[in-house]
């Protein structure tokens, strides 16, 4: 369940980004019977796990009576609430890799309540930095986004667009900008399209600075522990 993911040291050293978006689904109770493979397979374009699963290139173990076979989490979610299991099909495992050095993720969301509310966007990204200080680069880079699109996106332009690039705040603006390119988000009770156009790219940006101090090995608090102070500077 969540509550465990969150309550796990190891889990919270190694992947703080799937912490992040784990510690946001729903309320106490939910949280102690949610599960990250449950949240994927409900396929909701909004499911905040997702994002932060694309994000750190996880993929899905699927089994039945055909054998076993693995699906990229970026291709899991076909439709709003449809995935790619086949009749007879369950979720076996996620499969995240091992985190590399000067690696980094962060997961955020917009919502309009504090808690127990559902992403009006959401963005999870995930770094591997090169080189030091002011010639420090991005080796990789994933982003993903929730709540733009008939399912989550795997914003792969907007990742692959940073590699080589400097770490600077122009480099990761056009991230953000990219990552708005691919969102298709309609206008509903939760906010207009152009106004979540909008928050992808201020979401991917402040996700992207928050994964690069996390490389980095400095502290970035999690949703939940932020409290209103915003942390989205590189210096």
């Amino acid at each position: 369940p969540c509550h465990r993911i969150y309550k796990d040291a190891e889990v919270v050293e190694r992947f703080p980004g799937i912490v992040d978006s784990a510690m946001i689904i729903g309320g106490i109770q939910i949280q102690g019977r949610a599960t990250l493979g449950g949240n994927l397979c409900n396929a909701s374009p909004s499911a905040d796990t997702i994002p932060t699963l694309i994000a750190y290139g996880a993929t899905a173990e699927v089994q039945g009576p055909d054998g076993k076979r693995k699906i990229p989490v970026e291709e899991f979610c076909t439709a709003p609430g449809r995935n790619a299991l086949q009749p007879g099909e369950i979720l076996v495992c996620l499969q995240i890799p091992q985190n590399k050095t000067n690696s980094g993720a962060h997961y955020l969301r917009f919502i309009p309540r504090n808690e127990m509310d559902i992403a009006v966007v959401g963005v999870g990204a995930y770094v591997e930095l090169g080189g030091r200080g002011k010639n420090q680069t991005f080796k990789s880079a994933r982003i993903a986004l929730a709540a733009v699109g008939p399912t989550p996106i795997f914003a792969r332009d907007a990742g692959d667009g940073l590699q080589g690039q400097p770490v600077s705040e122009e480099s990761i603006l056009a991230a953000g900008e990219a990552a708005k390119a691919v969102a298709t988000p309609i206008s509903d009770m939760r906010g207009p399209a152009e106004y979540r156009t909008h928050l992808v790219g201020v979401l991917t940006k402040r996700a992207l600075i928050g994964a690069v101090k996390r490389a980095r090995g400095q502290y970035v608090p999690n949703a939940v522990q932020e409290n209103g102070h915003p942390v989205y500077t590189l210096s």
